[in-house]
């Protein structure tokens, strides 16, 4: 994401310096340049439609009907895509016009074109500086574009969802809530909360790492899955779906593969910090695993499937 935003000053630079063109009449002079204009269009209309709905995803404002992931991957295909053409088309010509200007161009064109090009690249720079903060805490004091302050939030750690925004307040707080290991087990287990604080406790420090650029560690502490696995007798190749009180949303359950579930770093955690997981963070239980996206450390986890 920190990249993503450093590009933006590249973009705008490439933009103003060929802007003239995209205005330039008659619109296409045949039907090979009509294709070229075309894909020129794509382009441009990608990379605008990236910049603006990335900005606007990073700051939590989805104000589209559309799946941001879907139309951020596909759009990213048509970009690429239409990239890869016209760097080919232009390539030839752009050999040709970078061996005559080194004839020709005057010693103050090459000035005014270095000056702008290291415009840009301080542009960039101060970008990354200004935003890198929000994940590489020593500079978190300089985070001043950051859309999060990775030091915010309940428990000292920022957050995405609420417990009130994914309906799960009442949920939490049922006294007969219980943890459920369910599929493909030698031995099914129905866990209260009680049950689980018996269980053997283990503590990593580990961080949630989003996928919008920040990211923030803490000490995590409860049961390691593998335990719970081993406890319920399923078999060391399966997958487990980790499934939350959460009715709805892309997010609500997630895989864990064997070589997540199996790590010993990967709990089903309590608490945070030596606290108890504030209902924002998770509580009662949720899942904290190595090398996986914050999305997928999913929250107020009441079931785990084998399969």
């Amino acid at each position: 994401m920190i990249g993503g935003l450093a590009t933006i000053p590249l973009l705008f630079a490439k933009l103003w310096t060929v802007y003239p063109k995209l205005w330039q009449w008659p619109p296409f002079r045949s039907l090979s340049h009509a294709v070229e204009r075309a894909l020129v269009l794509v382009l441009v209309g990608a990379s605008l439609f990236q910049l603006t709905t990335g900005l606007l995803n990073i700051s939590y404002a989805y104000l589209w009907p559309f799946s941001f992931p879907v139309a951020h991957y596909w759009t990213a295909y048509l970009l690429y895509g239409a990239l890869v053409i016209h760097v080919v088309n232009e390539w030839a010509k752009v050999r040709r016009n970078l061996w005559a200007r080194e004839e020709v161009e005057p010693r103050e064109a090459v000035t005014a074109r270095r000056r702008f090009l290291g415009t840009v690249a301080a542009a960039s720079g101060l970008t990354v500086l200004f935003t890198v903060g929000e994940t590489y805490a020593p500079l978190s004091g300089l985070a001043l574009l950051a859309p999060r302050d990775p030091h915010a939030g309940p428990q000292g750690l920022p957050v995405n969802k609420s417990a009130a925004a994914a309906g799960v307040t009442a949920a939490i707080r049922d006294p007969g809530y219980r943890l459920t290991v369910t599929g493909a087990v030698r031995t099914p287990l129905s866990l209260a909360y009680d049950d689980l604080l018996r269980l053997p406790q283990h503590t990593v420090r580990l961080p949630i790492a989003c996928v919008e650029g920040w990211s923030a560690e803490a000490e995590w502490s409860g049961i390691r899955l593998r335990d719970l696995a081993a406890l319920a007798g399923v078999a060391p190749g399966s997958v487990l779906t980790v499934e939350s009180l959460e009715r709805g949303g892309g997010y609500r359950s997630s895989e864990v593969r064997p070589p997540h579930w199996n790590d010993p770093l990967t709990l089903l955690a309590l608490r945070i910090d030596g606290a108890p997981l504030a209902p924002d963070h998770g509580f009662p239980v949720r899942l904290i695993a190595p090398n996986r996206p914050g999305v997928l450390q999913t929250k107020w986890v009441s079931k785990v499937v084998a399969g």
